[in-house]
């Protein structure tokens, strides 16, 4: 029997396909940071969908937090060097 928790893990993951679908045909580079976000957002929710099937979300609320960190930077450097060419 699938609970509530695997069934919406399962739907994220394939929107998750589409996303990345999205950053590999994406026809502007703007377009493909987004896709690249929109998938750390994602893969996030499935970080704690995990947690609750597991029965233990405060462990992986905390890697949620340092993921969301570290991928709200990269994308902030990352569009940064794309606009002005270098990262100062």
């Amino acid at each position: 029997m699938v609970n509530m928790f695997e069934l919406a893990t399962i739907i994220i993951v394939l929107a998750a396909v589409l996303v990345l679908y999205r950053a590999v045909v994406g026809p502007f580079v703007f377009n493909r940071i987004l896709s690249v976000n929109f998938l750390g957002t994602k893969t996030v929710v499935i970080l704690l969908l995990v947690g609750f099937m597991y029965d233990r979300p405060d462990v992986f609320i905390d890697i949620a937090i340092v993921y969301v960190l570290i991928n709200f930077t990269a994308v902030l450097a990352f569009l940064k060097y794309v606009e002005s060419g270098r990262l100062d």
